[in-house]
């Protein structure tokens, strides 16, 4: 599954490194952290190793 957006692919990257123990669970903001929390490692490496170039910046918002 690959990240949708470069703010995606660096929150992924975030929580993967507290998840191996490199950085602080407490370090990290809210999309990171419930990241940490709800998804495997595999599933992290996944998403942080997503090329960045051709992804917004920010993933368009949904429409209901």
């Amino acid at each position: 599954m690959p990240a949708k957006s470069k703010a995606q692919q660096k929150a992924a990257g975030a929580a993967l490194a507290a998840k191996r123990g490199d950085a602080k669970v407490s370090e990290l903001k809210a999309a990171s952290k419930s990241m940490e929390k709800s998804m495997s490692e595999r599933q992290l490496e996944e998403l942080a190793a997503t090329k960045r170039k051709g992804k917004p910046e920010h993933a368009p918002e949904k429409k209901a």
